[in-house]
């Protein structure tokens, strides 16, 4: 449940569920390229009126095309009007070999309440379906109200709840310390697969977690929010094998949503056989002091709530508090 980390996987038919009828004033079809620019327009607006955590940029959404995983001409519908501008968009991904599906899409504020989102969920689940999927996942914030009123009356139940945590940095920070044998390493392109491989083995058993492949790894790398400079891993000096590695965003739409400026943990994990050596506080401490250097207001992150980890306590114990929560809902497809 990263903000950067989108899942792509092989696309598994070469034909896409009909596409809805025009009985919501829409004209549907699949995205194409040159849709980016008045996609991303669509997006701003939802974001307008939905104030969500965070919200796709535009290199977000070239990257649906730059990928071969995935293909929009067969997973994706968007609904125009008669002027040509998008009112809704749909998307469903799929891991290969997995048989869960997850959908993503929106309607603009002044085209709702007329069934276009229902319109646009039947193709996700009846696309979902034809790629095999035995379970559409989707994400919905607790504040949109019409978003979670949608997935229940389309059947989905919540499966999981996701808080999001804020620590002010004008608070003193806590100490970045490591064991005797543990040493911080910067964040570069030399260590970037070692970490990408650990966080696959820290995550292999957690809820809903798949692993990262090299091309989603590179473009999170890659994307404009992502920075290195708060990016970090714990090496075991004497092996040079990465402990445990911080990876570190900053959304440049957040002060205007939410008022104060926030680095963001997208991705905290330490392998097992480092547990229990205090690596992740010392982690999340090291980024509060480069954050709070660069003159960030905040410390910001995500946590699954049922995490049997402790996660949550261990973030409270640092000073971060709930400010949102996220929901997400599976709907059985019947497979």
């Amino acid at each position: 449940m990263a903000r950067l980390l989108r899942r792509y996987s092989w696309n598994m038919s070469d034909t896409a569920a009909p596409f809805p009828d025009r009985s919501t004033g829409l004209r549907f079809r699949a995205l194409v390229p040159s849709d980016i620019d008045a996609w991303l327009d669509l997006i701003l607006r939802m974001a307008e009126a939905d104030q969500p955590i965070w919200f796709e940029r535009r290199e977000d959404l070239a990257e649906v095309f730059a990928s071969m995983k995935n293909d929009p001409v067969h997973n994706s519908v968007a609904g125009f009007d008669d002027s040509g501008a998008p009112r809704a968009f749909g998307r469903v991904t799929m891991n290969e070999g997995s048989r869960k599906a997850h959908s993503w899409g929106g309607v603009d504020p002044a085209w709702r309440r007329r069934g276009t989102g229902t319109a646009v969920y039947r193709w996700q689940q009846a696309r979902a379906g034809q790629r095999g999927a035995a379970i559409l996942r989707t994400y919905a914030e607790e504040g949109n109200a019409g978003h979670n009123a949608l997935l229940r009356m389309m059947g989905n139940e919540i499966v999981r709840y996701w808080t999001e945590m804020t620590r002010p940095l004008h608070d003193p920070l806590p100490d970045a310390v490591l064991d005797d044998g543990l040493v911080f390493a910067d964040f570069d392109a030399g260590i970037s697969e070692q970490i990408r491989q650990a966080h696959n083995e820290a995550f292999k058993d957690h809820w809903g977690s798949e692993p990262r492949d090299a091309e989603s790894w590179k473009f999170t790398v890659a994307h404009p929010d992502f920075r290195p400079e708060w990016s970090l891993a714990v090496l075991d000096a004497g092996s040079g094998n990465v402990a445990g590695y911080h990876m570190a965003s900053l959304d440049p739409h957040f002060s205007a949503i939410h008022g104060y400026t926030e680095g963001y943990t997208e991705l905290v994990g330490v392998r097992h056989q480092y547990r229990g050596r205090g690596i992740a506080p010392a982690m999340l401490a090291e980024a509060m002091r480069r954050y709070k250097a660069d003159g960030i207001d905040h410390a910001g992150l995500q946590v699954d709530t049922e995490n049997p980890s402790g996660a949550h306590g261990l973030y409270e114990a640092m000073g971060y508090r709930p400010t949102h929560r996220t929901f997400t809902y599976d709907k059985v497809l019947g497979h």
